[in-house]
């Protein structure tokens, strides 16, 4: 009997590179609060998800800019669900990049990726001990 890998890690498998593109996105907010025009972006995890781990395909492109580009990391402009985020306070400066929100977001985030990472981790050992016969 063959194992379906789709079955057995399920949708964590695409949450787990979805987590790590987001970590990336809320960094790069972070970095540049202090960037006059800056405008903060995030994704709808859950939008985008939806529409990577296809409920019928994988239905995301994957783009690099240049041709030393590893293939198979995602591209932020390639995220469908990449949007602006809406700043709670103005600030003179057009930044709306909220620190302590992005901190919050960047730490649940993370929290998130390392529950998808243990869980994958899980079903690997336990398939391991199948495979073994132990």
């Amino acid at each position: 009997m063959a194992i379906n890998f789709d079955k057995a890690f399920g949708v964590h498998e695409h949450a787990l590179t979805l987590r790590a593109e987001r970590a990336n996105i809320l960094a790069n907010n972070i970095a540049n609060a202090d960037t006059p025009g800056f405008q903060a972006r995030d994704i709808d995890f859950k939008e985008v998800l939806k529409t990577m781990s296809g409920q019928p395909g994988m239905n995301m492109s994957m783009t690099s800019t240049q041709s030393g580009h590893v293939n198979g990391l995602l591209n932020a402009d390639s995220i469908n669900g990449l949007k602006y985020r809406m700043a709670d306070q103005p600030s003179i400066d057009g930044n709306t990049v909220d620190l302590q929100k992005e901190r919050a977001e960047f730490t649940k985030n993370t929290l998130d990726f390392n529950s998808s990472f243990t869980f994958l981790n899980g079903r690997i050992r336990g398939l391991m001990t199948a495979i073994r016969g132990e």
